[in-house]
């Protein structure tokens, strides 16, 4: 990790450039970020770290065979962290299309090419090498009241992107087991932080409560989700790298059980604290209820116990301090969230199923 080249690809999405301006900052590596930039990669995300000499940026469609062998022939990779996908469960349910072709496609053919290189490479290169599939906790369905995602529990994806997502796992694994490639797989909770594009629960809250603009609610407000902020995630990846298992899979959790409605509440309080001449508080009555997203499942939880036994990590940040970080970044940074908003997307709702 310290010496070697990474590629990662999806290094522009919120996730990824997380991880690329970790990796720059903290290794000696030479970081490749491999991109096609669609509307939610972002290079402003990686003003930080752009301008060292060990980053280097290729626009690149991971679903393009010629393209992506290129990048491993020419930059002789120690280690793939692959990030790249469509994420977003509304826009799966209205175009599902393009999340099989680029999260089953582009990491079939991602695995091709790997495979490949790897198979030909020196035995310093070959010994070394690492191809990390970076996943999410909804490959598992949803659960009960109580209970918790293992890495042992089955797979039963309701969406579209969680199915998307499974079919990519399950690629990963098979390429491993056949073909001998040293894969890994994470299977992560729902991520926040900044630099996250404003689709998403927590950032769309955040930019609607400062505009006073309507904070809309699926059904009850009751779904659960367990929240992990975006710099624990990435520490946990480069960790699952540098000393995981060839194999084996591993949930990163942050421990943080929130129903959808909590989330909300506590970003307009934060948001009132923050800014108290707003002439938009109490935040709160901008709360709306609207109808709920077919499909959605109830509750997610990890339980993190393997990544924390076997590789020492823990996350940092609980939700009350990770999203008073996020929600000041927002405020900080409104520069950047217009530059990102001023494309197609303008916080409609998605996820009614009109499906492309």
């Amino acid at each position: 990790m310290q010496a070697g080249t990474i590629l990662v690809t999806g290094g522009a999405g919120f996730i990824g450039s997380e991880v690329v301006r970790l990796l720059v900052k903290e290794t000696e590596a030479i970081v490749v970020n491999v991109d096609k930039l669609t509307y939610a990669g972002n290079l402003d995300s990686l003003a930080d770290v752009s301008h060292s000499h060990r980053y280097h940026f290729k626009r690149v469609d991971i679903c393009h065979q010629a393209a992506v062998k290129e990048l491993f022939e020419h930059y002789q990779p120690t280690a793939v962290m692959h990030l790249a996908a469509e994420s977003h469960v509304d826009r799966s349910i209205d175009g599902p299309g393009e999340f099989i072709q680029t999260n089953v496609v582009g990491t079939f053919t991602l695995l091709q090419a790997a495979t490949s290189y790897w198979k030909g490479a020196p035995s310093d290169i070959r010994d070394r090498f690492r191809f990390l599939h970076v996943s999410t906790d909804e490959v598992y369905g949803s659960l009960g009241p109580t209970g918790f995602f293992r890495e042992d529990t089955p797979y039963s994806p309701n969406s579209p992107y969680s199915a998307s997502k499974a079919s990519s796992d399950h690629l990963v694994r098979a390429w491993n087991h056949t073909y001998g490639l040293p894969t890994l797989i994470t299977n992560c909770s729902n991520n926040y932080g900044p630099y996250q594009f404003p689709e998403k629960l927590i950032p769309l809250c955040i930019r609607n409560a400062i505009a006073g603009k309507p904070l809309p609610i699926y059904g009850k407000g009751d779904n659960i989700r367990d929240w992990l902020f975006v710099e624990d995630h990435a520490r946990a990846l480069r960790l699952v790298v540098e000393k995981g298992t060839v194999g084996e899979t591993y949930n990163i959790g942050g421990r943080q059980e929130k129903t959808n409605i909590e989330v909300v509440r506590s970003i307009c309080a934060t948001l009132d604290d923050l800014l108290p001449q707003s002439s938009h508080k109490p935040h709160e009555q901008l709360i709306t209820f609207v109808q709920d997203r077919p499909g959605h499942d109830k509750r997610y939880a990890i339980d993190a116990g393997k990544i924390e036994r076997e590789l020492g990590w823990t996350p940092k940040e609980t939700f009350d301090t990770g999203l008073r970080r996020t929600v000041k970044w927002y405020l900080d940074n409104s520069k950047w969230c217009d530059r990102i908003t001023s494309g197609a997307y303008q916080g409609e709702r998605l996820g009614l199923g009109n499906s492309k």
